[in-house]
């Protein structure tokens, strides 16, 4: 899977699955085994990515920290997630994935924003779909050639300003 995110980044979603099978060292009839499609295939990279994010995130740091680091850690997710929503139409089978998805993200963020409400640091009306499209919009700012210091820089001035807009008071 490191090898198709890598080609999908790349090359986009049109990538030879060939291309992928040489870079990871198998087969192409290994991919075709285990993945129906190329869309099944991207799904199971964003899922990789849902899974590591929850094993590396501590839900006790405070909400602005916790935002650095899952948009940190998921620049590059966020970057192809939003190359393939450029250069795929999706049916209907893969939006509900892609759905699925959403929901288990949101279901991650779930206990930080209970949290943050307990602690009168975020607004009550909001929840993780606000909190979610606050990190697409950061995420945005991050492109794959900068710098490790320029990223962290980003981050921090976005959530900074779009914190001031969340939190209560």
């Amino acid at each position: 899977m490191r090898a198709a995110a890598e080609c999908f980044a790349v090359k986009g979603y049109n990538v030879p699955l060939e291309e992928i099978a040489d870079r990871a060292g198998v087969g192409r009839g290994t991919l075709y085994r285990n993945f129906k499609d190329r869309m099944a295939l991207a799904l199971a990279v964003f899922s990789r990515d849902i899974d590591d994010l929850e094993a590396q995130l501590d839900m006790a740091l405070p909400i602005e920290q916790l935002m650095s680091a899952i948009l940190h850690r998921g620049a590059k997710a966020a970057a192809l997630f939003t190359r393939l929503a450029i250069e795929v139409k999706l049916d209907p089978e893969h939006l509900d994935d892609f759905h699925q998805l959403g929901t288990r993200v949101s279901a991650l963020l779930q206990p930080l924003v209970d949290k943050a409400h307990e602690d009168g640091l975020l607004r009550p009306e909001l929840g993780t779909k606000d909190l979610l499209l606050c990190m697409r919009m950061a995420s945005g700012l991050l492109l794959p050639q900068m710098a490790e210091k320029e990223v962290q820089a980003h981050i921090d001035a976005a959530l900074s300003l779009l914190m001031r807009g969340l939190c209560a008071s």
